[in-house]
């Protein structure tokens, strides 16, 4: 009897202990190390592609555009509040385009959809010294292959963090 009273205090005292040892991590991330990326990884060059920008979310464009469709400035609104939220964050914006296209007409088309998604962020508040922008064309493709699938996951501009 005496053997199962003290078995259960101590299966007690250590469920309290494991439980005590289970609260959130304080993420120094956040602005002003205030935890606002808790849960999410933000690394120095982490990219929105890899899931390593923090709250920023890639977007994807429609074939041979640069507009801004709705779900496009749905996850932009997002970015921007991310990115108002964090204001020690800073980060370039990569264009991109699928494989089809001349080298030179990519590149440029890239350019349009980096610039664009920069100067939303900056109507939506965002301080335009924070963003950068470059084109990378059909060069770094996110998804092998020669088909619609890969060609969708292409048309995109991600995030990469270039301060925090």
């Amino acid at each position: 009897m005496f053997t199962r009273a003290l078995f259960s205090t101590l299966m007690v005292a250590l469920l309290a202990v494991g439980c005590a040892s289970n609260k959130p991590k304080n993420n120094q991330d956040g602005a002003n190390g205030a935890g606002a990326n808790a849960g999410l990884t933000l690394e120095l060059n982490g990219d929105s592609d890899n899931n390593k920008a923090g709250g920023l979310k890639t977007v994807f464009f429609g074939f041979d555009s640069s507009n801004l469709e709705s779900d496009t400035k749905d996850a932009l609104k997002a970015n921007a509040d991310y990115l108002k939220a964090n204001s020690n964050v800073d980060v370039q914006v990569e264009g991109h385009c699928d494989e089809r296209g001349g080298r030179q007409y990519n590149l440029a088309l890239g350019e349009r959809r980096a610039k664009a998604v920069r100067e939303y962020l900056v109507a939506l508040g965002v301080e335009s010294k924070r963003i950068s922008t470059i084109s990378y064309g059909s060069e770094r493709p996110k998804a092998e292959g020669h088909d619609e699938s890969a060609w969708t996951q292409n048309r995109r501009a991600n995030f990469v963090v270039t301060a925090k």
